[in-house]
């Protein structure tokens, strides 16, 4: 097999990967991986704000708002005006916010995480060389994308 056959068949597989994960964790905590990592977010210190998410996740915060919105319809966040800046609206984890975060299978993007962490500072350049060079060969460099393995659900 040539290379660009062997390069085509590893990116497919973390398409795979990343698409088997969401449908997993769909199917096990019934949201998806970008909902998933808001849910993290809002359940480190129990609440936040949309700015503060849409500013971690690097997505505008209009995204932010319609994930939060889908969260809101499960259960899993309430909006609560804030009690010291009026113009400011809370984002605040629910029980079943906390249960679901507890459940659900380990997100596919902290994997890559600890092994990434686990490799030399050179290994770590290189990849993420390739990788900047693959996203460019692909006219992606430029797309909005927030550091979670998924396939969907934010908005171009």
């Amino acid at each position: 097999m040539d290379r660009v056959d062997s390069s085509l068949i590893a990116l497919r597989r973390i398409i795979r990967a990343t698409e088997l994960y969401g449908r997993d964790l769909k199917q096990i905590a019934g949201i998806t991986a970008v909902q998933f990592r808001v849910l993290q977010i809002i359940g480190e210190k129990g609440q936040t704000t949309a700015k503060e998410i849409s500013t971690r996740m690097r997505v505008s915060q209009a995204t932010i708002t319609s994930l939060v919105d889908k969260l809101v319809r499960e259960n899993m966040v309430t909006r609560q005006k804030s009690e010291t800046d009026r113009r400011q609206t809370n984002i605040c984890i629910t029980e079943q916010g906390r249960a679901t975060l507890n459940d659900a299978p380990d997100p596919l993007q902290q994997r890559f995480v600890r092994k990434f962490a686990a490799m030399e500072d050179w290994e770590q350049s290189m990849l993420l060389a390739g990788l900047e060079r693959v996203a460019a060969m692909l006219d992606a460099e430029d797309l909005d994308a927030s550091p979670v393995l998924d396939t969907g659900d934010i908005k171009h």
